[in-house]
């Protein structure tokens, strides 16, 4: 049996927005698994959580660099956001996006990349130093078109081309550039607000859409109808859950009405001649880390019983 502290039962109750009983039990019956809870609270339809709410366990900035049809994004993490708003951690996180981008978003070359006198990682190790706070540049990737364009959206930056999420999308078309960039740049806030798992169906992890079949079959199921209506269900549920996750479905947050398969199309039509959505990516600062909390009666409780 796993123990399931304080910490957890609130980092799930901030996952979920389940009650902090519910929390605890879910815990308790997947022994302790984050994922597993969220679908146990989902199952008993005390949650609607699809995914984790992606809360950042570390600061620190994500930048973006443009140049031509190719683009850069490239996380640079730090303990505390006072860090983060360092203007020489700043500078450094801008010239590693430069560096990334002429890199093709391969992180080994990035951190052994020339940076002044030194390496893109002895610059940062002498920034640690320096400031007294361990940091790490995380990931790095770079993507490009031809023909076509690549456009960044960051948003609320800390500094121009800095922040705490980061978006590139390109766009493919043999339209001309200063027609596809607003367009990109559209698409790529659209990305930034409603943080799409995938461009199509097909390109949906099949480790996600099973475990969503999974957990919407069992809310379904609880309904007590006979299985063909059931399956029925299930076609509606999925659709939903596409909609909300698959970028060519979801609808686009500048209007709030137009699929964004339909503005592309809008766009090919307008232009005269095929548009098409390459790639995207989106980086928000601390994603996917899990969190790590302590448990204050906990520490409480070890520190009594070690002097006892």
């Amino acid at each position: 049996m796993a123990n399931i502290t304080a910490g957890m039962v609130k980092d799930l109750r901030d996952k979920t927005g389940a009650g902090m009983m519910d929390c605890k039990t879910a815990l308790n019956e997947t022994n302790g698994d984050m994922e597993a809870a969220i679908d146990w609270l989902r199952k008993k339809g005390i949650s609607k959580a699809a995914k984790k709410a992606g809360r950042a366990a570390a600061e620190g900035l994500v930048g973006v660099a443009v140049g031509g049809n190719a683009g850069a994004l490239v996380e640079v993490n730090a303990e505390t956001d006072f860090v983060a708003r360092n203007e020489e951690f700043k500078g450094f996180v801008k010239s590693a996006a430069d560096i990334a981008l002429k890199e093709g978003g391969d992180l080994e070359k990035l951190l052994a990349a020339s940076h002044g006198a030194s390496t893109v990682q002895q610059t940062l190790t002498e920034l640690v130093a320096k400031i007294g706070e361990n940091m790490s540049v995380r990931r790095t990737v770079a993507i490009s078109v031809n023909p076509g364009v690549v456009a960044a959206y960051v948003h609320n930056p800390a500094s121009p081309e800095l922040g705490k999420i980061g978006v590139l999308v390109a766009l493919k078309s043999e339209a001309p550039a200063d027609k596809l960039n607003p367009l990109a740049k559209q698409i790529a806030m659209h990305v930034a607000a409603a943080s799409p798992l995938a461009l199509t169906v097909e390109h949906l992890a099949p480790e996600v859409v099973e475990r969503e079949r999974n957990v919407q079959t069992e809310i379904a199921r609880q309904s007590g109808r006979p299985d063909n209506v059931i399956e029925k269900m299930m076609e509606g549920r999925m659709r939903k859950f596409y909609e909300e996750t698959v970028l060519l479905q979801q609808t686009f947050v500048i209007d709030g009405e137009t699929q964004i398969a339909k503005v592309i199309e809008k766009a090919s039509k307008d232009f005269g001649t095929p548009v098409t959505i390459e790639g995207f990516v989106r980086f928000q600062v601390g994603e996917g880390i899990e969190k790590v909390e302590s448990d204050f009666a906990d520490e409480v409780a070890q520190m009594a019983g070690s002097k006892a």
